[in-house]
């Protein structure tokens, strides 16, 4: 299950704290009936990395077996994909994924 988050403030606390308020019962409720949910953050700075990433492994761990990952893109190229990479890795959660949309190109 895909759940787009947003807008969300600018400041990273003010961001984080509305994200706790608004968003995150629904985010419980689905991971506690055993979804398997990735949220898509818009892009932001890099003062968003850190309560980004320990939200997500925060819940990945509390509420186990259930999933969750983030993602943070506006690209939805890069999001399909992604969203594809982790329907086929079932042992994947609690990971915070920033995308750029451009691509490594293939490996060699």
């Amino acid at each position: 299950m895909r759940l787009d988050v947003g807008p969300l403030p600018g400041d990273a606390l003010a961001a984080s704290a509305h994200f706790h308020a608004e968003i995150l019962p629904r985010v419980r409720e689905a991971l506690s009936g055993g979804a398997v949910l990735t949220l898509v953050f818009a892009p932001a700075g890099h003062e968003h990395r850190g309560w980004r990433a320990e939200l997500v492994a925060s819940l990945a761990r509390a509420h186990a077996p259930a999933r969750i990952n983030a993602l943070a893109s506006a690209d939805e190229a890069a999001i399909a994909a992604t969203l594809a990479y982790l329907a086929d890795a079932p042992g994947l959660t609690g990971q915070y994924l920033a995308l750029d949309g451009a691509g490594a190109g293939p490996v060699v």
